[in-house]
């Protein structure tokens, strides 16, 4: 599900990709590339709140414990970023700077050699992430959705500044402010609001 709902956001982000006279592939070749992680989350969490339902598990109970676990798999999941050398960001001469080949620099960018890791630094803000929920948690005891709640907060924070980062296209909303960006801010938003009203409305952590 998580896979199918990766493949659907790219697409519904990417038309003119896929359909009319400048199509250049075809929606359903996901072989070619094209998944995105917020049609990933969206839709698994979906699934998710299917299948709670069904088993008559507490779905904010599930979200929590597995919220933890996702931004370990985001973190895992950026190294084919690093394998097919795409997704960096801007040029630098930093030590830590990843050399791209020249058949995978952005057009306009053939003549630097290095470039951040923006996929890198987002593996390790996903890890950081993953800590402090584990610590949140145990330290706070927040329950009822509250971890999730901060997931999505953190997550979206550091995105923002990874996709700020970043050189590959991208569609521009609110002026120079990158698609991907103005939904990573949302989703932080989206969070912060969630996680303070969870704290007032649905206090401590579910009863064993």
């Amino acid at each position: 599900i998580g896979v199918i709902g990766a493949r659907i956001y790219h697409v519904l982000t990417h038309l003119g990709d896929y359909f009319g006279p400048t199509a250049v592939g075809h929606w359903w070749a996901i072989w070619e590339g094209g998944i995105a992680i917020y049609g990933a989350v969206g839709f698994g969490a979906l699934a998710a709140w299917i299948v709670a339902r069904r088993r008559e598990v507490a779905f904010a109970a599930l979200a929590d414990s597995l919220a933890p676990a996702i931004a370990i798999g985001q973190a895992i999941g950026r190294c084919g970023d690093w394998f097919n050398q795409e997704l960096y960001g801007w040029p630098t001469t930093l030590p830590w700077g990843l050399e791209i080949d020249a058949a995978h620099r952005v057009p306009g960018y053939e003549n630097y050699a290095t470039f951040h890791p923006t996929f890198l630094y987002e593996s390790l803000w996903d890890l950081a992430t993953a800590g402090v929920l584990l610590w949140a948690d145990k330290r706070f005891r927040l329950g009822r959705g509250k971890v999730f709640a901060l997931y999505i907060a953190l997550y979206g924070f550091g995105r923002t500044f990874t996709e700020t980062m970043r050189l590959d296209y991208s569609y521009d909303v609110f002026g120079p402010v990158r698609f991907n960006a103005a939904v990573a801010m949302l989703i932080c938003l989206v969070g912060v609001v969630l996680l303070l009203w969870l704290r007032r409305y649905r206090p401590g952590r579910e009863e064993t």
